[in-house]
């Protein structure tokens, strides 16, 4: 695993993680240069996950909803912010920001003023 300073989007460095209550992690990317999507899907495709490509526009919103499978989410342009009733706590994601969400998660999000294009997978 390389450090953050390297470019990696795999990082298990303190400075870029939050660990927030019952197992959800947001894990920050550090750099001015944004997350080539090539590196996304080999990140989801080297776990033998399927990584999913969406795009939303301005202002969308997502109702609160769970799934039955551990969510994991990259947001590769624009940004997005959730929020987790359960916890009363908002994420905000941007470029390169990675968001994981365990099975049952309930969770909504509002896409922001210059839309979002995210690669997720579930496992």
């Amino acid at each position: 695993m390389l450090s953050p300073t390297h470019g990696s989007i795999v990082s298990d460095h303190p400075s870029y993680h939050e660990a927030l209550p019952k197992g959800i992690e947001v894990l920050r990317w550090p750099h001015k240069h944004s997350l080539p999507e090539p590196e996304v899907i080999a990140f989801f495709e080297s776990r033998n996950l399927t990584p999913s490509r969406w795009s939303n526009g301005p202002g969308e919103v997502y109702s609160v909803h769970t799934h039955n499978y551990q969510k994991t989410l990259f947001c590769v342009k624009g940004s997005i912010t959730f929020s987790l009733p359960d916890l009363k706590k908002e994420v905000a994601l941007r470029p390169g920001d990675r968001l994981t969400l365990p099975p049952g998660t309930r969770h909504g999000a509002i896409v922001g003023p210059d839309g979002v294009t995210c690669i997720e997978a579930g496992d």
